[in-house]
């Protein structure tokens, strides 16, 4: 399967192909996917519990997704989150349905939440937990 860089960069490509404006829940310490998006032209932010550092030219703020600032959101195509602890899942499908964005969601070892959601074979499996609309080409 590869390593971390290999899985974000695999979501980060997959993303730039059907999205142009996305926010990431949890980048923690590997800006790899967002920095790939950003470098592709999509429009990105970046949210995590804790105050993170990342590269410059990335859009980072502290949020908690039990309890999202949903203006952070605002506007974003879709939600993505690459291997989050299963328990956010609830709460980040409950900020996707509120703000009208999808969700996609890249697991942990073999983790899925309820049915799974559409899975998504980009080169890693990815989750579409919700869909805003009918999937957008760029």
């Amino acid at each position: 399967m590869g390593s971390y860089k290999h899985i974000e960069t695999c979501i980060g490509e997959y993303i730039a192909q059907h999205y142009t404006r996305a926010v990431e829940v949890g980048i923690g310490r590997n800006a790899t996917a967002a920095q790939f998006l950003h470098d592709a032209g999509v429009h990105v932010r970046c949210t995590d519990i804790r105050d993170r550092e990342v590269p410059a030219g990335l859009i980072f703020r502290i949020d908690d997704i039990f309890s999202p600032e949903q203006g952070l959101y605002a506007g974003a195509e879709v939600i993505y989150a690459i291997r989050p602890a299963i328990e956010m899942i609830p709460p980040l499908l409950t900020l996707a349905r509120a703000i009208n964005s999808d969700l996609l969601v890249y697991h942990l070892g073999f983790e899925t939440y309820a049915d799974g959601g559409e899975r998504i074979d980009c080169g890693v499996l990815l989750h579409r937990y919700f869909t805003s609309e009918p999937v957008k080409q760029r």
